[in-house]
């Protein structure tokens, strides 16, 4: 949009704009929000050393610096009519917006940089299984329902409990209102049928 604004020296101030009184500023702002370009110009010259220091200290990145005043007289084109000079002069006004936008920035950077990290720290997600891996996990759930309609019922529900519903023996043995000890052989049994009915259809296991 303009050229880019030099950083001042150290005690440098901008020659073709240091406004004395409010009332001028006032004045080159009301040509501003009429859609003066000239006027935007001067204000431009005048403040955009000052503003870019300003967006610098913050930054700390001459880039983002120069980026941060360009979209601050972008703003200050916009919004000219809304300087208000009993809170302070033009160079004031554009200050607090270069430093509202500065930070807005830190502040973005600064949550692009946790989200990267965070990223990285986790672990890769599990892949999907391949279409022959699900058909041979499919293949196995049915062998174990069979295997299961295959138990005593008594067995079964034992079976059931223990690995579907995450029960331990003792509440087992309270569900169904059985001994503890007849729960244990129980899912003991059980877990012995369905390891030779398993290794049955298993690749090398048993006839």
């Amino acid at each position: 949009m303009w050229e880019k604004a030099a950083t001042p020296s150290p005690g440098e101030h901008p020659g073709r704009m240091d406004i004395p009184a409010h009332a001028a500023d006032q004045a080159l702002l009301a040509r501003v929000s009429g859609g003066d370009a000239a006027a935007l110009r001067v204000l431009y010259d005048g403040c955009a050393g000052r503003a870019l220091s300003i967006a610098y200290r913050i930054l700390g990145s001459r880039s983002e610096a120069e980026e941060v005043v360009q979209e601050t007289f972008v703003q200050v084109w916009r919004q000219a009519a809304s300087y208000d000079a009993s809170r302070g002069g033009a160079m004031a006004w554009i200050a607090t917006i270069v430093r509202s936008r500065a930070l807005d920035r830190l502040r973005s950077r600064a949550a692009s940089e946790r989200a990267v990290a965070r990223s990285e720290d986790e672990t890769d997600p599990p892949t999907a299984p391949a279409p022959p891996e699900l058909a041979a996990q499919r293949e196995l759930r049915a062998q174990v329902t069979a295997a299961l309609a295959a138990l005593p019922v008594e067995q079964r529900s034992a079976i059931e409990l223990a690995y579907y519903e995450g029960l331990s023996h003792s509440e087992i043995a309270a569900r169904l209102g059985d001994p503890l000890g007849t729960v244990k052989t129980r899912v003991r049994l059980g877990l012995a049928k369905l390891a030779s009915v398993l290794g049955a259809h298993h690749p090398g296991g048993g006839a």
